[in-house]
């Protein structure tokens, strides 16, 4: 059909180029976990206080998106290793424990009986069909423009439909209302979501033939370790004059204290 050849039609270096973006935008860094924390901390706050445009401004950050299409991105590659797969479900899987962690103990501190039952919360304890076909809509949608460059204006609509912190981040409001209504809701729609991209995605980068991309993935993967490395190594050299440059000061104070 025209419009399948159409997705396999796609340049050769946009494929390249998503195939990059999804592997370092999905690399678990302290920047890629510095945001999860701000937009699940974003989006608790929001449901508490029952401010939509709070949630809002949390999906906007969130980037989550990126080691869930890096998870079907890993199917698509999987026929001959599964390291790409196992990458993104412990990114995935890291990423959503770090949230719900923050959730809870933000809406424990700060929550009441009042707000663990705001409107914004308890929009999202009732699933739909609806809902998934949101999240296969979107994912579809997000999947293509990662392709085309010329489109990454609209991403942050896409990151709006497709809603994956607020869901999570209620499961975590539930937990610390210890609402077991609220926590199976917001479960079922945060599954019902990843499930929906997911299965979407693989469809449109089999449409795409990413699987013949996997020397590009796995090259990309080799220079974002070795990133991590160098970055973590000069942490620690900072580190490490920091602790040097507080002894010196101590032994200075101290020589002048016994000066006196």
């Amino acid at each position: 059909m025209p419009i399948f050849a159409r997705f396999r039609a796609l340049p050769d270096k946009d494929k390249v180029t998503l195939v990059r973006k999804l592997v370092e935008n999905g690399t678990p860094d302290f920047d890629y976990y510095y945001l999860v924390g701000l937009s699940t901390v974003m989006a608790t706050l929001g449901l508490l206080l029952d401010s939509s445009s709070i949630v809002i401004g949390s999906m906007l950050i969130a980037p989550l998106m990126y080691p869930i299409l890096g998870v079907s991105l890993g199917l698509v590659m999987m026929s001959k290793d599964i390291s790409l797969l196992d990458r993104a479900i412990k990114t995935l899987t890291k990423s959503l424990a770090v949230g719900l962690g923050l959730s809870v103990i933000v809406a424990f501190l700060l929550g009441d009986n009042a707000s663990y039952l705001t409107t914004e919360v308890l929009a999202r304890t009732e699933p739909t069909l609806l809902h998934f076909l949101v999240a296969l809509v979107s994912g579809a949608a997000v999947a293509y423009m990662l392709a085309r460059p010329e489109w990454d204006a609209a991403l942050p609509g896409v990151a709006i439909a497709v809603a994956l912190v607020p869901p999570l981040a209620t499961i975590g409001v539930g937990i610390a209302a210890m609402n077991a209504t609220v926590i199976k809701g917001a479960t079922m729609l945060l599954f019902l979501n990843l499930f929906g991209i997911i299965a979407i995605a693989v469809f449109m980068f089999l449409l795409m033939n990413l699987s013949e991309k996997e020397s590009i993935a796995k090259s990309t993967v080799r220079r974002e370790n070795e990133k991590i490395e160098n970055e973590n190594r000069i942490i620690a050299e900072v580190a490490e004059e920091i602790v040097i440059d507080r002894e010196r000061r101590t032994t200075i104070i101290r020589e002048d204290i016994k000066a006196e």
